[in-house]
């Protein structure tokens, strides 16, 4: 068992869980049934990375990598993410909280997995940390997106427009 290999997994398992549980917590602050629907989607996609580092670590620790495969799964749709139109009267306040935290966190994410990418000796733990850079860049393009149009709309709410 190869003590470095198993702390990035332990570390990329504990950065999941708390994606997990702000998307989790920030569903039940939504207001609108669309956002609180995408948030637990959300959740639920880190939640599935958890499963997946989890059983890379089990075949890890009991010697039996030889045994391990990874799922091939397509990327998140982001079309389904978020659909403006129905979400267009929750709190502007908590939304621009909630999708910048989103950001910084899926940004933190994409940076995490690069370097354990490129610091992981073991092929299977190689790939996927590489299958999960790309699913946090899936992510994190559509809230940063996300998060200039809320932007522009928090500005304008705080009569900064049109400066």
């Amino acid at each position: 068992m190869d003590r470095k290999e198993i702390t990035l997994i332990k570390q990329a398992i504990m950065k999941e869980v708390r994606a997990y549980e702000f998307y989790k917590l920030a569903a039940k602050q939504a207001e609108n049934e669309e956002l609180k629907g995408a948030l637990m989607n959300m959740a639920n996609e880190e939640m599935k990375h958890v499963e997946w580092l989890n059983d890379l670590f089990d075949k890890i620790k009991d010697d039996s990598l030889d045994d391990y495969t990874l799922a091939s799964t397509d990327a998140p749709d982001t079309d389904q993410l978020f659909k403006w139109d129905s979400i267009k009267q929750e709190s502007l306040d908590m939304l621009i909280s909630v999708f910048g935290i989103a950001v910084d966190m899926e940004k933190s994410a994409v940076e995490f997995y690069q370097k354990a990418e490129k610091e992981s000796d073991l092929e299977a733990a190689k790939k996927l940390f590489g299958m999960l850079v790309s699913w946090e860049k899936v992510h994190l393009d559509k809230f940063s997106q996300d998060y200039e149009k809320l932007q522009d709309d928090w500005w304008a709410t705080q009569n900064f427009a049109p400066f």
